[in-house]
């Protein structure tokens, strides 16, 4: 019975003593991990040190290189200069010796590539003219020759205007442009009940979204075609039946100077021939001759341009017939007016002076001349008054 007390005596002392060995095994293990922990981070702390230091040095070694090579560059920029010098003196050489060369060879070779650009020179500007021709259906074989005489259909007052008929059409309306800035037309039945006392109260009045500026204004094929006021070289194509704007364009270099001189107020002047509609203006560039421009109506495009040398100093209207340009002339004063300079775009004719082509019987300036080549005669606004010049023309 004692043996059996003591034995129950005993299991918690026992447990005891086991349970303070397990606690002490755990430390252990606890503490080996630490030391393992430290151990790794004192050696990556050594290796980072040695990174660092071996950055150190690098960074030193780069820094001295530098240093060094911007030490040299004053002795190197002299040894390039003694390079480049050399090589211009070797240039130099060669260039007496080709020259030399030239000097001693045969030119004929030389020659024969002369009359080869000659030659493709000359079948450059023969494609040209042919293709000129093709565009301008060239039918054209009379030139103007002298203007015969002169009608005062009606005089409106007004010293700026234009008035015309549509050579692309088949009646015979008359169409009345007063002023150098507007935005209504007259239309007339035709050129009696334009010329009767009361003609304002048998016109048609058609007004324009968009106002004209100057006198340069024509109608084609049932289209006026003018320089739209406050613009600089905006071309406006507006439909008279419609009463609507159909198309617009602008007119590379025009605007800036007036096309002639003596009739300020008009920077674009439009014209129509047997070939179609075509625009006159002058330009700074060109000493204030004229440009000519062939446009296509439909595309609203121009389709070629000729610098001529007719001036546009002195000059107060000008207008187109059988692809030729005539320049109208006069003084300041108002006096005589002459035709003075003719340019034939195709070549047929010369640009020249032609003092003896005056107009007849009359003394002032024009303010518009444009050619009808329907009727073949000028349709003029000259001090108010609405003219009609007759032409005399002959072969080419």
């Amino acid at each position: 019975m004692v043996a059996l007390q003591v034995h129950f005596l005993l299991i918690p002392s026992l447990m005891s003593i086991m349970g303070a060995a397990q606690y002490m095994m755990q430390d252990a293990a606890l503490l080996s991990y630490i030391d393992q922990r430290f151990l790794s981070l004192e050696k990556r702390l050594e290796k980072c040190s040695q990174d660092v230091l071996e950055y150190v040095d690098e960074f030193r070694e780069f820094s001295q290189a530098v240093l060094s090579r911007l030490a040299r560059l004053g002795t190197d920029k002299a040894e390039l200069r003694g390079e480049v010098e050399n090589l211009l003196r070797r240039v130099e050489h060669a260039q007496r010796d080709i020259d030399y060369f030239g000097s001693v060879m045969d030119s004929n070779a030389c020659v024969e590539v002369h009359e080869d650009l000659l030659k493709q020179q000359l079948l450059e500007e023969a494609e040209e003219k042919k293709r000129l021709k093709l565009m301008l259906n060239a039918s054209c074989d009379h030139m103007l020759a002298g203007i015969r005489s002169l009608k005062v259909v009606k005089k409106t007052g007004g010293k700026h205007g234009s008035w015309m008929k549509d050579p692309g059409k088949k009646h015979a309306k008359i169409y009345l442009l007063s002023g150098s800035v507007n935005n209504v037309i007259l239309e007339f039945a035709n050129i009696m009940a334009f010329m009767e006392n009361n003609q304002t109260l048998k016109a048609r009045r058609v007004p324009l979204p968009l106002p004209w500026e100057g006198t340069g204004h024509v109608i084609y094929q049932g289209f006026l075609f003018y320089h739209r006021h406050g613009s600089l070289n905006e071309i406006v194509k507006f439909h008279l039946q419609r009463r609507n704007v159909a198309d617009q364009m602008l007119l590379p270099g025009a605007g800036r100077i007036p096309a002639y001189q003596l009739s300020p107020q008009t920077k674009i002047d439009l014209a129509l021939d047997e070939q179609g509609l075509w625009a006159l203006h002058a330009e700074p560039e060109t000493g204030g001759n004229i440009v000519l421009s062939k446009i296509n109506p439909v595309a609203m495009a121009v389709e070629h341009s000729w610098d001529t040398p007719c001036s546009s100093r002195d000059a107060e209207a000008a207008f187109m017939a059988c692809n030729t340009l005539h320049v109208v002339y006069n003084s300041p004063s108002g006096g005589s007016s002459r035709i003075q300079c003719v340019y034939d775009v195709l070549g047929a004719l010369n640009a020249h002076t032609n003092p003896g082509l005056h107009f007849p019987k009359r003394q002032g300036g024009h303010s518009t001349v444009h050619y009808n080549p329907k009727e073949k005669q000028l349709f003029a606004w000259g001090d108010g008054a609405q003219i009609i010049y007759k032409l005399h023309t002959e072969q080419k």
